[in-house]
């Protein structure tokens, strides 16, 4: 069986803010590097930076008050259940809060980008 990376990572820094830790590591891959660039346009992370001798990640969280930036991260595509959708019928985040992270053809973004751009695709995860 194999494991989804990008679950990994959305666990890792769930985890980071239950234990209120001021950052967290994963393995380095692309995709992780275009859903934090988004994750850190939308406030949701501080930085993240690319460590290339240990080909890892360190992402520094963000907290308010000390109270976690993000208080859900759900990964909704999975390896074993894609989840696609087309530009008019891409979903809302939880009562209007948060984001939802899209790979689309022009790379990933929020959905609110791509429904301006009127782009589809896969739906990687929801933020709030």
């Amino acid at each position: 069986m194999t494991q989804d990376p990008i679950s990994n990572m959305l666990v890792s820094i769930k985890n980071g803010y239950s234990q209120n830790k001021a950052n967290v590591s994963t393995p380095f891959s692309k995709i992780k590097i275009e859903i934090l660039r988004v994750l850190k346009k939308t406030n949701y992370i501080k930085d993240f930076k690319y460590n290339e001798i240990k080909r890892s990640i360190q992402i520094d969280l963000k907290y308010f008050d000390d109270f976690p930036a993000i208080n859900l991260i759900k990964r909704i595509s999975k390896p074993s259940r894609r989840a696609y959708s087309q530009a008019k019928n891409i979903p809302r985040p939880r009562l209007g809060y948060g984001i939802i992270v899209m790979s689309t053809p022009e790379g990933v973004m929020t959905h609110q980008t791509a429904k301006k751009k009127r782009l589809g695709g896969e739906i990687i995860c929801e933020v709030a």
